[in-house]
């Protein structure tokens, strides 16, 4: 059963109010059921203005062709009554008549012939009503730029900007947005950004820019190379039309970027966010993109070898990458068949084809945002190297060896072990070859023995066994002093997995037969090495287990681990000419510092780490140094040695180069992206922790090491007030952090930042909820500020969502912490907030003024509280507490005055403006009480209370205060923007007294 019959007034506050829902068929309903409502009133302005909301909301829909139907009842209402048009009504007419011809075009099954009829109709019309041709060319542009008419396009276009502009004419920001596009589309892609610039910088804007011009501009970005605004253009833009159902192709132009700039993960999440833009059929010209663009993904996802992947796509199936392809393809190439067969050209189908078989235009671009790497794309499990690894530098020195069985094997067998001697980091995947290759062969001992040593080096715990097995080996191969070293690489990784004391007793065996055998000629300087690195290592890693540096025994350890590395630095030394000596030096000065680090000497342990890194790099091994420089520059962060801090970290990135695996890769630009922070490089400390969240998402560590990036990202980026790239980054982090592995610290802070972008953005509401949720966390920290800060954020955020009891609520929360914190001034401000938030609720005037009375009370009792106490605290203290009950003063003065309107009855109006006036004038005592330091304060309120003195026909009171505020800043500087300001309205009280005086 229907409601009762809205009256005019009525029914335009809900059309307004509809207006404001989010696009799509709910609200197009409404609009519907809204017209119905206008039908029952029998007054022709209310059917035409609910015809005219009806086409609107059908224009901004998935429903677009539904747009004509009202359009022509509007149009037949103005040629059979144009008398029941006002005038917003005639202008709002004739502005549809644009929307008629694009919608037009949009519909292939809409002959030529009619849009061509309709460009003349709304010529004539325009012309009727006398209004410029502007927008009239600048729909011929469309049609002809449609059907690839590119000479009748041009002309169009000169003409449509050698037109006068006039009030039918675009914005400027939707003509701008045209003009680039049609410049881009001949390939003037520096011309079309410029057209652009007033737009993606702020200077025009609407309802839909500059969301379709950051949408257009990503293709010609990527094409001129200029990836990082590309980037930026993304983020920023794909936030704007994520809400807007009817921005179906600027969304594909998204997609569409992503699958140019190797993001093809990113491409399918935004596909799988808007699965009815594959099937809604209102408009087909936008589906055509879509599909298209789905082509493209699909195809190059395809391309790298995941055509059996799942992806999302149309409802009602499972779809993998080369099936929807196929599909995709066939629907857009047939929807551009129908537009061209109504047009006549090939020219629709040309150019979809020619988009869905564009190439990657770059490689790789990080987003920030988190994304799942491709499979195609992955490495194998990432890890740093294993201590014991022939990239660590603690292989066989190698020997040789004759031809093996298999083809290739003695070459693939020269160049592995090539490779060892030099201590290259190729040298794992090198000996890796040559065991796939040994496989099922017959081997000389010496062989199966380097074979089985570089396996083990790669299986961790389970290689202790292989080891072993290997060290036999070399004893049957007559290579002892390989065989020691082997073993002593079992006992290291023993140590690693809890067995050290076991380990240590075998190193020291090790050794003691090791320098035996060396002094005695049965093996060389390289295997003795590696017997001394094995229980030097073994010996610090037991002191690094310690966990304290103090107590006897931690000194013995160390003490006794201090003579094992220099013990190995004394005999690698005198041989570093063999680069594998020059390692074992190197790696000895690292474990020097790593002790000094343990010991609490980080002077000394920076020294020696930095000499370690610089002998590998001057060894010609710089990739050993890059742990290390590392290492370094967290110690000099410590010691705040910024700079020495950012050179050591830039070093690690410098020399792991290519080499670093994606974990070492996100890990280093994550370090020198906080060092950076840390010193207020705040956009190259943004790059760094793109670099990071990316390389994080390579290594399979979004969730964990790549949340944690993207949190710091977002944080640069708001640091830059790139609010809208900053919320985008950081909502894609918020999912990943955790309390257990990021702290639920970062959680608040995220939310925290993501409040403050919000805020900016006009999303106050969801700015709340963060702050909220933020808070919740917080409450059950032992320190309560943060969460009162939180608390009085979402109160002010819901304040100007236009929630005010959720606000005041949220202000009482505040300002009870406030007072358990004692801070006087945080709980007055919110406390005068609060007031203001009330004066909206039930409570209304008479809450409002309970709370401003509790404000004053709370600054007086503060104020003598601290005069009370005057045992040499700075006398500031009391000066701010006073400052703060001058402004209380006058903001309870400003609730009153403002809480009268136009229907308050003139005795209790005057009553109100009394007890604003005493407020204002105790502001003005107060401020006057604290000097030159509250000048403009003073003025402020005194302006104020003879604002009202005029209302309280008291016109000498209120001109001599204005004359007080002219004397007050007599011989002021005039470049002061409050001195002029305060002038200006002095002056200007002045006139209004004595014009009243004159009436």
């Amino acid at each position: 059963m229907s409601g009762p019959a809205m009256d005019f007034d009525t029914l335009r506050q809900a059309m307004g109010d509809n207006y404001e829902q989010p696009e799509g068929p709910a609200r197009n309903a409404r609009a519907e059921q809204l017209l119905a409502e206008a039908e029952k009133l029998d007054v022709p302005l209310a059917v035409i203005e609910a015809l005219g909301h009806q086409l609107k909301v059908y224009n901004y829909s998935s429903e677009k062709d539904k747009m004509f139907v009202p359009f022509a009842r509007l149009l037949r209402l103005w040629d059979e009554h144009p008398e029941d048009f006002d005038e917003y009504e005639i202008h709002s007419l004739h502005w549809v008549f644009k929307w008629m011809s694009a919608g037009m075009l949009d519909q292939p099954h809409i002959p030529l012939a009619s849009i061509e009829k309709w460009l003349g109709e709304m010529e004539y019309r325009y012309r009727l009503a006398g209004h410029s041709e502007r927008a009239v060319r600048g729909a011929e542009f469309s049609v002809a730029a449609h059907l690839g008419d590119l000479e009748r396009a041009e002309r169009a276009y000169a003409a449509w900007l050698a037109a006068d502009r006039d009030s039918m004419a675009d914005c400027h920001a939707c003509e701008l947005h045209s003009q680039g596009w049609w410049r881009a589309e001949r390939d003037a892609d520096t011309e079309a950004l410029e057209l652009w610039r007033p737009v993606l910088e702020g200077e025009h804007s609407c309802a839909h820019e500059p969301h379709t011009v950051l949408a257009s501009s990503l293709v010609p970005l990527l094409r001129l190379g200029r990836t990082e605004e590309a980037r930026a253009h993304h983020l920023r833009g794909l936030r704007l039309v994520r809400p807007m159902e009817s921005m179906r192709a600027a969304y594909a132009d998204h997609v569409e970027f992503c699958a140019l700039s190797g993001n093809e993960a990113r491409a399918l999440e935004l596909l799988a966010e808007r699965p009815a833009y594959f099937t809604d059929s209102g408009d087909p010209r936008s589906k055509l993109d879509y599909l298209a663009v789905t082509a493209l993904v699909m195809d190059r996802l395809t391309g790298l070898g995941l055509g059996g992947r799942t992806v999302p796509g149309p409802a009602g199936r499972t779809w993998t990458a080369a099936e929807l392809a196929v599909h995709a393809r066939e629907q857009a190439l047939s929807l551009a068949a129908r537009f061209d067969a109504r047009n006549g050209t090939s020219y629709v189908s040309e150019r979809a084809r020619a988009r869905m078989d564009r190439r990657p235009l770059v490689d790789r671009l990080p987003l920030g945002v988190r994304s799942a790497r491709q499979a195609a794309k992955a490495a194998a499990a990432d890890a740093p190297p294993r201590p014991g690894t022939a990239a660590d530098g603690t292989g066989p020195a190698g020997g040789g060896s004759r031809p093996g069985a298999g083809s290739g094997l003695p070459a693939l067998l020269a160049e592995a072990r090539r490779l060892s001697q030099s201590r290259s980091p190729d040298a794992v995947a090198a000996w890796a070859a040559v065991s796939r290759a040994a496989e099922g062969r017959e081997l000389e001992i010496r062989d199966r023995a380097e074979i089985a040593d570089h396996a083990a080096m790669e299986r961790g715990p389970e290689g202790i066994a292989l080891f072993h097995e290997a060290a036999d080996l070399y004893d049957a191969a007559g290579d002892p002093g390989e065989a020691l070293a082997a073993r002593a690489r079992a006992a290291y990784v023993l140590a690693l997995v809890g067995g050290a004391e076991e380990a240590l007793a075998t190193v020291t065996d090790l050794r003691e037969r090791a320098l035996a055998l060396f002094a005695d000629g049965g093996t060389g300087v390289s295997q003795t090495a590696s017997v001394l690195v094995g229980r030097a290592r073994t010996l610090v890693h037991r002191v690094q287990e310690d966990g304290e540096a103090d107590g006897s025994g931690a000194a013995d350890r160390a003490g006794a681990a201090e003579s094992a590395v220099r013990e190995l630095l004394a005999f690698a030394e005198p041989h570093a000419a063999d680069v594998r000596m020059a390692s074992r030096a190197a790696e000895a000065q690292a474990m020097l510092g790593e002790l000094a680090a343990h010991s609490g000497d980080a002077g000394t342990a920076a020294e020696l780490l930095g000499r370690a890194a610089e002998a590998f790099v001057a060894a010609g091994l710089p990739w050993f140094a890059v742990e290390y420089e590392s290492r370094l520059a967290g110690i000099a962060r410590h010691l705040d040695d910024a700079e020495g801090a950012e050179r050591a970290a830039r070093a690690a990135l410098q020399h792991g180069g290519s080499r670093l695996e994606p974990m070492g890769q996100a890990q280093l630009h994550l370090q020198l992206a906080e060092i950076l922070g840390g010193t207020e490089q705040v956009e190259a400390a943004a790059e760094h922790a793109l670099e990071a969240a990316h390389w994080a998402d390579e290594a399979g560590q979004g969730p964990t090491l790549g949340a944690w990036a993207r949190h710091q990202l977002g944080g640069f980026l708001l640091r830059q007030e790139r609010w809208a790239e900053a919320a985008e980054i950081l909502e894609s982090a918020l999912p990943d952090l955790t309390a257990d592995m990021h702290g639920d610290g970062a959680i608040v802070q995220t939310r925290w930042w993501l409040g403050d972008c919000l805020t900016e953005l006009g999303e106050h509401r969801a700015a709340a909820e963060h702050w909220l949720r933020a808070a919740d966390v917080a409450r059950h920290w032992p320190e309560q500020r943060d969460h009162a800060m939180l608390a009085h954020l979402a109160a002010e955020a819901l304040g100007r969502a236009g929630l005010p009891a959720e606000s005041e609520r949220a202000y009482a929360r505040a300002g009870d912490l406030w007072r358990e914190l004692g801070n006087t001034h945080a709980l007055v401000r919110s406390l005068r907030a609060r007031a203001w938030v009330v004066l909206r609720t039930e409570a209304g005037l008479d809450g409002a003024r309970e709370l401003m009375a509790t404000a004053v009370r709370e600054c007086e009792e503060g104020v003598g509280a601290v005069s009370a106490a005057a045992d040499g605290r700075d006398p500031r203290v009391a000066l701010r507490l006073v400052s703060e009950l001058g402004h209380t003063h006058r903001q309870f003065g400003d609730l009153v005055a403002r809480s009268v309107t136009d229907g308050t009855e003139e005795d209790v109006a005057r009553e109100r403006f009394e007890q604003a006036w005493d407020q204002l004038t105790r502001a003005v005592s107060v401020f006057a009480s604290l000097g030159d330091e509250a000048l403009h304060a003073r003025t402020g309120a005194e302006l104020g209370a003879g604002w009202l003195e005029a209302d309280l026909r008291r016109p000498r009171a209120a001109a001599e205060r204005a004359r007080g505020v002219l004397s007050a800043y007599a011989g002021a500087a005039e470049e002061d923007e409050v001195v002029g300001a305060r002038r200006a309205e002095a002056e200007n009280l002045l006139r209004v007294v004595e014009e009243r005086a004159e009436d």
